[in-house]
């Protein structure tokens, strides 16, 4: 059973949205497409509370300045998907009829949650990897936002579960806050056994 997980294509990464990600609506079309390429689709939503501990004026701190957060290094970040928001919403070009579930990440105040399975600190899981298991789902595509952080979090995390795990990399874009950190994310991605491929490459499920 092969299971499409759409990684936090939300308003708030794409372009007007508070932490936007160049060309993140680009792949909504390619999102809806790869839908028909899978048996199941579920979807990560970054869903975090107006207080959360990531964000730079939560803290003092300069948006994008390097800091810490429940014991690990944490990028301070613009305000953005804050809960019942409209930012928080997925995008609206994107098919949200063929998702089956969705799963919310970075609710926590006290961690910031870059994967779609667990926090950053993987001291709680989402639910995503038991759900998953009990669908009997084996394989799982990945694209969304972003290449850099949630996507490749989500990618390697899907891996060390035991899922076989292919990355869709034209249907992600990355933050790129340093040059090497999209294609340092795709090495990442692959050492950790993801396979890498194009929306062109992918079968029907």
């Amino acid at each position: 059973m092969k299971a499409l997980i759409l990684v936090d294509i939300q308003n708030d990464f794409c372009t007007g949205g508070a932490l936007a990600v160049p060309q993140g609506e680009a792949i909504v079309p390619l999102a809806n497409h790869l839908m028909e390429r899978a048996n199941l689709v579920v979807a990560t939503q970054d869903w975090h509370p107006a207080g959360h501990g990531s964000f730079a004026a939560n803290q003092g701190r300069k948006p994008f300045e390097l800091g810490e957060l429940g014991g690990l290094p944490q990028v301070m970040w613009p305000v953005h998907c804050v809960q019942w928001t409209g930012g928080a919403q997925f995008h609206p070009g994107l098919d949200t009829r063929r998702i089956a579930r969705v799963f919310p990440k970075g609710t926590d105040a006290g961690i910031d949650s870059y994967s779609g399975f667990f926090d950053n600190g993987r001291r709680k899981a989402t639910g995503l990897g038991d759900w998953l298991t009990a669908q009997r789902v084996d394989e799982v595509l990945i694209c969304g936002l972003a290449t850099d952080y949630c996507v490749k979090a989500t990618a390697i995390d899907a891996a060390q579960l035991g899922f076989r795990t292919t990355l869709i990399e034209d249907a992600c874009r990355g933050v790129g806050l340093q040059a090497r950190d999209i294609p340092g994310a795709i090495a990442a991605m692959r050492e950790a056994g993801v396979h890498v491929t194009s929306s062109a490459g992918v079968g029907n499920g």
